[in-house]
């Protein structure tokens, strides 16, 4: 009898709705998988088989223990994405930053609390380019008998953005590596998993969101795509935003949202139309001279008792080149900073940071030009270490890290100008060094090296206030007159905008060794990236805990 209620219990654990539990556990195994999508068959990397992968539920103050079996040919490391790891930084997941990847055949159990956050986030691989498919979503309710400070939808559905390629992901980049050059873009962009009826693959279907008149429905929206922000849309239908990046905002409508690779956007739906079948769509947002997958993704939203023979409504995206709609929503949101939900924005400033975002050249004698495309930060362009960078810092393991990054640029220029004639950069496995508590602005100014682009940038083990935005270069005398300092939003990832800059600021308060990059995984690859390493403070609980016993060896 006993056997029977700790099954049923373990069971309820893995929908929160059900039952208060402390401890919520998941098996991953990441297993090849076939599936067919634009009508052709091929297979991928996939957790549980599924994809997109399964749904990891839990509340605020809950642990979660995730054992991940790798039964694959490749290396595989997955990554908690907005999970704040405080403390637990082994458990963030970025392959060779703070741990070494899983091996064929090996075994890791990721083991975290969810400390303070509630709201969507997302999990997926970080090592290669194998999160084009390994990925899902993280669904963190508030504790029991906390409501919402927002009506309570009728029904939460979760919608993943993504990208789809015919080929072997792993082959593109390759390809491009050795070559030198860009890879080749996706061939479609997803909902749930599928791209909808395109012309090339009439008989590929798409997802169906059957919703009923009068109600209310609480869209978790997250953009898994590798490389491209997204707008969001459905016929006929305004969206008032609540949360992004599992934060609470001033509620506001719009009828397009825009969402970059590792953002997350909570919106509500109110069905209020009372019959029809309407077009939802995703579709690329880029203002600057690269290349793009330009397919919308399509999928229906269905009313009850609409006949099957219903003429869908269309809606037309906004041109992927869009600006002032990316503007017009950028600019919208606001952080909720209520009494509950305090925007506790550092109004003071221990190291304050310029770092400029962009691409360059280096020499390749195999490459097809005799050059490589690179990313860089600073002018450095980051080198993967061979063994984790908070391995080296726990144990103090020499040359490995130096803790020299530099906190401006080296050589001043007009960065969203005519760019230099020297194009290369330099490169180094080099950190940033942050006293434990100690406050940071950081402005991420875009620079006009090869192209200016938006970069979505990601920030591994805190959250951020985004305090200020501008086009042209950052005026530091001027440009912090204008700064939010009263609700500003607050995220994990952000968009530098093309030919622009963002500020941010944040509280160094979680020890360990955290990554910042582009969330283009292009240009992650390319380079474009550096980490944060973080003292530890006084006390146990300001102290980074030790590696767990199955961390993984390189």
């Amino acid at each position: 009898m006993m056997a029977w209620i700790k099954v049923l219990v373990m069971v309820a654990c893995l929908f929160p709705a059900l039952v208060e539990c402390r401890v919520r556990h998941y098996k991953f195994n990441v297993v090849m998988r076939n599936t067919t999508r634009l009508c052709s068959t091929k297979p991928i990397v996939t957790v549980n088989g599924r994809f997109p992968g399964p749904t990891v539920y839990a509340r605020e103050d809950d642990t979660v223990l995730v054992k991940v079996v790798n039964h694959v040919k490749h290396n595989i490391s997955i990554h908690w994405h907005g999970i704040r790891q405080l403390r637990t930084g082994w458990a963030d997941g970025p392959a060779y930053i703070t741990q070494c990847p899983i091996q064929p055949g090996q075994s890791f159990v990721y083991n975290f609390t969810i400390t303070g956050q509630r709201g969507t986030l997302l999990w997926h691989a970080h090592i290669l380019w194998l999160r084009a498919t390994v990925y899902g979503a993280i669904v963190i309710l508030p504790k029991l008998g906390v409501p919402y400070p927002f009506p309570t939808p009728n029904r939460e559905v979760v919608v993943v953005l993504g990208e789809w390629w015919k080929s072997d992901v792993e082959a593109v980049i390759n390809e491009a590596t050795k070559s030198g050059l860009a890879p080749n873009v996706s061939d479609a962009h997803t909902i749930n998993g599928h791209p909808g009826p395109i012309s090339n693959c009439l008989s590929q279907g798409g997802f169906n969101l059957p919703v009923e008149p009068g109600k209310t429905y609480l869209l978790r929206i997250i953009n898994a795509a590798l490389n491209e922000e997204l707008f969001f849309k459905i016929a006929g239908h305004q969206l008032t935003v609540v949360e992004v990046d599992a934060t609470y905002v001033k509620p506001f409508k719009s009828d397009t949202i825009l969402i970059a690779p590792g953002q997350t956007t909570n919106a509500l739906l109110t069905a209020d139309l009372g019959t029809g079948r309407y077009m939802v769509a995703a579709s690329p947002f880029v203002d600057s001279p690269v290349p793009v997958d330009n397919m919308t993704a399509t999928a229906t939203l269905d009313y009850s008792g609409t006949l099957s023979t219903t003429t869908t409504r269309l809606t037309t995206p906004p041109p992927k080149n869009a600006t002032p709609v990316a503007t017009t929503f950028t600019n919208s949101l606001r952080s909720l900073n209520s009494n509950q939900f305090p925007a506790k924005v550092p109004l003071t400033v221990d190291h304050n940071l310029l770092f400029t975002i962009g691409l360059g050249v280096n020499p390749c004698s195999t490459c097809v030009n005799g050059s490589r495309l690179v990313g860089d930060i600073n002018n450095v362009t980051f080198v993967m270490p061979k063994i984790s960078l908070l391995q080296a810092h726990f144990f103090k393991i020499s040359n490995v890290f130096t803790d020299d990054f530099p906190g401006n640029p080296i050589i001043a220029y007009n960065y969203t100008g005519t760019q230099p004639t020297n194009l290369r950069t330099m490169k180094g496995t080099r950190l940033y060094r942050l006293a434990y508590n100690s406050t940071v602005q950081l402005v991420l100014q875009d620079t006009g090296m090869i192209a200016p682009e938006n970069h979505p940038i990601h920030l591994h083990g805190f959250n951020f206030f985004v305090v200020g935005r501008g086009l042209g270069n950052f005026n530091p005398k001027t440009d912090p007159m204008n700064f939010n300092l009263v609700d500003p939003v607050e995220r994990n990832t952000v968009g530098v905008p093309s030919g622009g800059w963002t500020a941010i600021r944040f509280k160094a308060d979680n020890p360990g060794v955290w990554f910042m990059h582009c969330h283009l995984e292009v240009h992650t690859t390319w380079g474009l990236k550096m980490a944060f390493v973080v003292d530890n403070g006084e006390g146990p609980n300001e102290t980074l805990l030790p590696p767990p016993r199955d961390l993984p060896k390189c």
